[in-house]
């Protein structure tokens, strides 16, 4: 089956998300702190007259945080038909696949292993198939 990924780079580790679950790649001009919001929320950031809650992907894999420099590029992805921007490091392109998903046949840390839904083949390079909905939740859905 053909499907088309995105590639982009998180955490320094390319790679791949389902294209279909991405809505936009945008640079993020400003963030506001959301006071007590959960440790992976890194505020809230203007799109088109849309607010967007700004995911800090590092924080979601329980990698720390991501540096202020660091939150610019971003995916968006909707779920439950709120927009949010997924912070990344960069964006490569969109490529496609006609391999299926295999199982990840090595030792992932908590973070990575919770948002992986398994090893696609990309362009010869065999990358990581990350779960949006995963990234959004944070590391408080594996708790739960």
């Amino acid at each position: 089956m053909t499907e088309l990924l995105l590639i982009v780079t998180i955490a320094g580790e390319r790679v791949a998300i389902p294209a279909a679950d991405v809505e936009s790649v945008v640079e993020l001009e400003g963030l506001t702190p959301v006071p007590r919001a959960a440790r992976h929320v890194a505020g809230l950031s203007a799109l088109r007259s849309r607010v967007l809650t700004v995911i800090d992907c590092f924080a979601s894999l329980e990698l720390g945080r991501a540096s202020e420099k660091d939150l610019r590029e971003a995916i968006v992805v909707e779920a439950d038909g709120h927009p949010y921007a997924l912070i990344v490091d960069s964006v490569e392109d969109v490529v496609e696949t006609n391999g299926e998903v295999r199982p990840v046949r090595t030792t992932l840390s908590g973070g990575w292993r919770r948002v992986a839904k398994g090893m696609v083949e990309a362009e010869g390079d065999l990358l990581l198939l990350i779960d949006t909905q995963a990234l959004l939740a944070g590391s408080a859905a594996q708790a739960a």
